[in-house]
């Protein structure tokens, strides 16, 4: 009763009403916008590797870690993973991972954000694995926020996705830096060209 109370009271005391303002904001954009990825992955503490769609991708991401045991990923192509967050029973079954992947949707250039829709059962492979290995599309890189947001779309299944940029970081702790203190402590991001 007290929310209905309230907003009665507000609109009963409103004098004046405002149109909403115009919300066209053209975003940034850069002449070269795959640079600019790159450029900004790397400097929040991301790794880009570029392969073709062709490329083995099971033994480009073995050695991007050669010293990984445990793999976790639910992508059909992806046949290094002995861990499926589809078929584990909870998520906790995917403590201990050494590498997970997944496909991103979007990356972002401004800010190297990408778009990771969810399309497990169990997202937390995208938090628990110590290192987490994205793989996007180059074409679906695109300059800024604006732009990424008109191409998100969601898998029916799960109704979620977070974007992620770079390593897991914090700085909250007698203000130190800490990487993977919230999630994976690497990222790499493979660039299908």
């Amino acid at each position: 009763m007290r929310k209905e109370s309230f907003l009665e009271n507000l609109r009963a005391n409103t004098r004046e009403q405002y149109d909403m303002p115009d919300m066209h904001i053209e975003g940034i954009t850069y002449p070269d916008t795959y640079r600019q990825f790159v450029t900004m992955t790397e400097a929040v503490g991301g790794t880009v590797v570029e392969a073709r769609k062709t490329d083995d991708l099971n033994l480009l991401i073995r050695n991007c870690y050669p010293e990984a045991k445990v793999f976790a990923s639910n992508l059909p192509y992806i046949t290094i993973a002995a861990r499926n967050p589809d078929t584990v029973t909870d998520a906790a079954e995917l403590n201990g991972t050494d590498v997970g992947i997944v496909e991103g949707q979007v990356g972002v250039a401004e800010n190297a954000c990408i778009w990771v829709p969810q399309t497990m059962k169990e997202k937390a492979v995208c938090f628990i694995s110590e290192c987490l290995v994205i793989i996007l599309d180059k074409q679906n890189i695109v300059d800024n926020m604006h732009e990424a947001y008109r191409l998100i779309r969601m898998d029916d299944r799960y109704n979620f996705g977070t974007f992620i940029s770079g390593p897991s970081k914090t700085a909250d702790i007698e203000q130190s830096l800490v990487v993977g203190a919230q999630a994976a402590r690497g990222v790499t991001v493979i660039v299908l060209t």
